[in-house]
């Protein structure tokens, strides 16, 4: 049993289908039920959503329907980087409480698979993460989730904060997993959300030289206003990855990168961080792309370049929440644009724009 609750408004969520619609409807759990106390299972919560970012996921859903072998093939609530306030408890949850605020780690593992069993519970292949289809995500004013996928927030963590955790989460897992030391000179390719939150993880991690790249003057320029010493270099659409090369050793002092965290996915620009990077080096590639690139294998192999990928995140939250609440790592400029629930179609037009100079798209339910 629950702690019944009072709910003021409907629940509604953000929807998109196989024909590429996106619109605004009624959503479970129903206001009905809430009021009831009767949705939740032993370990859950209830959640009402405060402030849900606008991933680059949410809006591949939207415009292609897919993610590799992730499609929309009926109607989808998106979103999966949210903070909340808890409305609802089940009385078998002991460590949370009504009134507390939350940030919400989006996935629910089996904890059964040899992944879970060492820790690794990213590579689950029983799990539900929302926002991924079939599975409903948080862009809803009011969810159910299990207490331990939701992550206390400190005082001074605002929602806003809270749902910056999430991508601040992939950031993480790829610094840990590149092995990413102090002093390392770093190329960070791409000045998008991920981008930048790499980059300004790899500052706080002593990383120097530093250098971000991007095709947009606009976004480079966000980068050096933000990110304090970092070296942004405009990539040249046609260019070759040998003349990008030079250019990243150039603006590096002679340097080349020890690791190259690639936040694109783009072929090309995988290419061009597979050149840049020293012998022995590493490039790490967090962003998502095409099903099938060709990459220079020659050069892994004469340079002996490690070529990593990363899949989600998994244990990275209590320190994602240590670094922002310490002020290690800011994100709060990266936010720069703010809708209500009621205007998220508007909010998403924005973030799939270019020309609006989105960085982070945030929906906000107060």
């Amino acid at each position: 049993m629950a702690t019944k609750v009072t709910i003021e408004k409907p629940n509604i969520g953000v929807y998109t289908n196989p024909a590429h619609d996106l619109w605004i409807a009624p959503a479970e759990p129903s206001i009905e039920s809430l009021q009831n106390g009767d949705t939740l299972k032993p370990g859950e919560v209830t959640i009402a959503i405060k402030s849900t970012g606008i991933c680059g996921s949410d809006v591949h859903f939207w415009h292609a329907g897919c993610i590799g072998p992730m499609i929309v093939e009926a109607d989808h609530i998106l979103g999966h980087e949210s903070a909340g306030q808890i409305i609802a408890v089940h009385s078998s949850v002991k460590d949370l409480s009504v009134g507390d605020r939350v940030a919400i780690e989006p996935n629910i593992p089996c904890f059964a698979c040899e992944p879970c069993l060492v820790g690794r519970y990213n590579g689950c292949p029983n799990v539900d993460f929302l926002s991924t289809p079939p599975v409903p995500g948080l862009l809803r004013r009011y969810v159910n989730h299990p207490a331990v996928w939701c992550h206390k927030l400190p005082e001074n963590l605002t929602y806003e904060d809270g749902a910056m955790l999430e991508p601040l989460s992939v950031a993480l897992a790829g610094i840990h997993r590149a092995n990413l030391q102090l002093g390392d000179p770093v190329i960070v390719c791409g000045a998008g959300p991920i981008g930048l939150v790499t980059a300004l993880c790899a500052r706080a991690a002593g990383c120097e030289p530093l250098v971000i790249t991007d095709i947009d003057e606009g976004r480079l320029a966000f980068a050096k206003e933000t990110i304090a010493g970092v070296r942004p270099i405009k990539v040249n659409i046609g260019e070759s990855a040998e003349d990008f090369a030079a250019r990243v050793v150039e603006a590096m002092d002679g340097q080349e990168p020890a690791i190259a965290m690639e936040c694109t996915g783009v072929e090309s620009s995988i290419a061009g961080a597979i050149q840049a990077v020293k012998f022995g080096g590493t490039v790490f590639v967090i962003g998502v792309g095409k099903n099938e690139i060709k990459i220079p294998f020659m050069r892994l192999s004469t340079r002996e370049v490690d070529l990593k990928f990363q899949y989600r995140y998994s244990n990275t939250w209590p320190r994602a929440i240590r670094l922002l609440s310490s002020g290690l790592v800011d994100l709060k400029k990266l936010v720069t644009h703010r809708f209500q629930l009621e205007d998220a179609v508007e909010a998403f037009k924005t973030a799939a724009d270019a020309k609006t100079g989105a960085i982070k798209v945030q929906i906000q339910s107060l």
